[in-house]
């Protein structure tokens, strides 16, 4: 009895340190956008990293809340790995990058309209929600893979 309690709280650890995984990426068709532009759906909660020949790859996120999502075009204007947050800009409170109170993930793609970004996140469970302030919240290995993707000057269409 002694070895299954053990054993099962083993298995209960790692399966709770176990990094995060990306929900299944799919292929999709996707016309109207230029290759190597990311096309965000709020109203599907998905985006998409158009590829050439018609072609996305769709992930889930979380969107802004009803107030205060935006539509529009931006571009990447800054990456970052292992971001900080700062609730504010100018104050003191600060959350370290890599901290697992951070709510900005793995990875930030800042764009040039508003304080917006496109980032990864600490809870999982609100991918596929309207739960952000604007910003873009993706699976922590979905946002990486698209920071791999994405250069700074990369096109963000925000649609509803």
């Amino acid at each position: 009895m002694l070895r299954r309690l053990i054993a099962a709280a083993a298995v209960a650890a790692a399966l709770f340190a176990a990094p995060q995984l990306a929900q299944a990426r799919d292929i999709v068709a996707m016309r109207g956008y230029a290759p190597g532009s990311i096309v965000v759906s709020t109203s599907q909660r998905q985006l998409y990293f158009v590829l050439p020949g018609g072609r996305a790859i769709r992930y889930p996120v979380g969107v802004g809340k009803a107030g205060m999502a935006w539509h529009g075009h931006a571009r990447i204007a800054q990456k970052d790995l292992r971001p900080a947050w700062v609730a504010v800009p100018g104050r003191t409170q600060t959350i370290p990058g890599g901290s697992p109170r951070n709510p900005m993930g793995a990875a930030a793609m800042g764009l040039d309209r508003g304080n917006y970004a496109i980032h990864g996140t600490n809870n999982p469970g609100s991918i596929g929600g309207y739960v952000s302030h604007g910003c873009i919240r993706m699976h922590n290995a979905d946002v990486m893979d698209l920071y791999h993707r994405a250069p700074i000057g990369t096109n963000v269409y925000v649609v509803r």
